[in-house]
This record gives C-alpha cells, structure tokens and sequence, in this order.
C-alpha cells in the first residue's frame, strides 16, 4: 500500500507519499480500507518530531479515518468485511489501510457518506470526553471554546447547543465568528481585539464561564481561571501557546474550581473503547438526526498531505481539513 511517510522530521515537505508494507489486523482488530482521513493539530508535531506515536501504533500520522473494513480479525464480534466505519486512530490515517482496535470503530452515521465522517472520530470524542464526560456540562450553564471555528471548536458549540446549554467562542476573525454564530454561538470574542475575561464577565453578568474548553493551554491559564465561574471546570486539551505558566492557586480556590487536561492517543484501549462507545449513544443520534454535522473547509488528496498541512498552519480554514484516498 502507499502511506504518506516522514523519513526525517522537519516542515510540510517532511511528508512523503511511499509505498510500505500492508498492515495486518490482529487479535480484537480489523483492517480498514481508507476512503479519507482527517488533519489534527497533533499531525503536526508528530511531523515536527514533538509528537512520537506510542508503542505499537502506526509510524503513520493521522489520527481518524473513514473506509470500510476489508478484513476482520479473530475475536471481533459485531464487524463484518464491507461495512462502512469511521474510527479513531492511535496513528496510520494517513494510508490506504490501517488496522484499527474493534472497540474504536463506528458506524458511518445516517445521512452522512464516507468521506464526511472522517471528519467526526477525533472531535466528537475529544469534545464529549472532555466537556461531558469530564467537565459534566449542564443545561443552562456557560460553555466558553477557544478557537470556536476549529473542527474541535465547531463540534463543541454544536453539541453544547444540543444539550441546552449557552455557549460562547472565541476567533480571530469576523468571518470565523459569524460562522461559529450560524452554528448556535451565542457570544462571539474577537481575541485579537477583545479580552475574553472582560467579555465573558459582561455576558454572564459577572457570573463567568462554568467549563472552558481550551486548546491555547499556557498562555491561556490564569485568564481561563479568572473567567471560571464558581465551580467552574477548565479541561486544556492543547498547548498551541506554550506548555509552561504560573497558576494562582488562590483565585482557583476562591472558585472551587477544577483544572483537567487529557489527551486521547496514549489513552488504554480500554478508556478508548469507553469514550467510543459513550460517543456512539451519545452524539451518533443527533448526527443522525441532522441536528449535529461534520464541518469540512476542503478535501485535498492525501497524497498532498504537506498542503494539507500548510493549511491548518495558515489558520485561515474553518471547520475539518480532509485527506482524500487517490
């Protein structure tokens, strides 16, 4: 098979387009035949060298694909060769196959094809892992999402939406904040020219935000505390701007406060399969009620990966970058 390869770390012209070995399923797996994969941001530290696979992953990046599966492994109940699936990946989405963990596949959702759901395994199950499942987001209440018109961003208001809860973003352009509004937004931050903290508090009558879903972590810290409102939930789930800052662990307490982090790749199977599952209860009948969509800015072959890649560097797309199978 062909798989995009990164012989030596370094920019977008590190991703090579090769042919290497076919993958072969084992005990519990399937293999998966890729229609599309999807471009996370930790597709770009992988290339980096900042972002290693973890032990007995694919070398590949790509985090999510969608295909259909063209071999079945012992011990797999519940799958069959030809089925259409999406599924969240330790590595290998960048490829025509890969061998995917069974507790990690889903269904390909009503209404949507192939190609669409590729966009879905990462966000869905970083949003709901992280702003259900962990920061319990409840009806009524405030979610504040950075980067709001980001694939995770766009998933995130959508969800919150659903669940009846009010949600405010923050974007770096008008462009970007009026999609995120189309989406259900209810209040649009300008970060290169408003203060989140300051308009949050006059949004929310100076109550603040109860979860704040974060991808900036550093930079981001001691205004997301002070944006909490009492018994606010942060959850950082990156660290675009930087991996170190200082807490005042006093302003946390005043709020009783909680501050998580998590990723997915280096999770068990066990808690992958959990938040998988919890995914396809969860989210799968709003998707399939139309009520929740995939955003998708562009489809590129994935063979022009590196393009792919200079894209989401850019920061200029809104919503999912996919990689199509030539």
């Amino acid at each position: 098979m062909y798989a995009i390869t990164i012989p030596e770390p370094g920019g977008p012209e590190a991703l090579v387009w090769d042919e290497v070995p076919d993958p072969v399923p084992a005990e519990g797996e399937v293999l998966v035949e890729v229609v599309a994969s999807a471009v996370n941001r930790a597709d770009l530290l992988q290339r980096q060298g900042m972002y290693n696979p973890p032990p007995g992953a694919s070398p590949y990046p790509g985090l999510e694909c969608a295909g259909r599966i063209v071999e079945v492994g012992t011990g797999v109940l519940g799958w069959s060769v030809g089925d259409e699936v999406c599924a969240l990946l330790s590595g290998g989405g960048y490829a025509q196959k890969v061998a995917v963990p069974a507790g990690q596949l889903l269904p390909v959702p009503a209404g949507l094809d192939v190609e669409q759901a590729a966009a879905l395994p990462e966000v869905t199950c970083t949003v709901w892992s992280n702003v259900f499942m962990v920061a319990h987001l409840r009806p009524g209440e405030t979610l504040l999402v950075h980067g709001g018109s980001s694939g995770i961003g766009t998933m995130a208001i959508q969800l919150a939406k659903a669940v009846g809860a009010k949600v405010a973003v923050t974007a770096g352009t008008k462009e970007k904040l009026d999609f995120c509004a189309e989406l259900g937004a209810d209040i649009l931050i300008n970060y290169r020219e408003q203060d989140f903290v300051e308009e949050i508090e006059r949004a929310t009558g100076g109550a603040g935000a109860d979860v704040i879903l974060d991808n900036m972590g550093a930079k981001y810290l001691d205004r997301n505390v002070r944006a909490l409102a009492v018994n606010g939930r942060l959850a950082i789930i990156g660290m675009q701007g930087g991996i170190k800052a200082e807490l005042n662990i006093a302003t946390l307490l005043n709020k009783r406060a909680a501050v998580s982090a998590t990723s997915l790749r280096a999770r068990p199977l066990s808690e992958k399969a959990a938040i998988v599952a919890a995914v396809r209860e969860h989210v799968w009948p709003l998707i399939g009620s139309g009520r929740v969509r995939p955003v998708v800015d562009r489809k590129l072959p994935m063979s022009e990966a590196a393009e792919a890649h200079r894209v989401l560097e850019a920061s200029g797309h809104i919503g999912k970058v996919l990689l199509v199978a030539s």
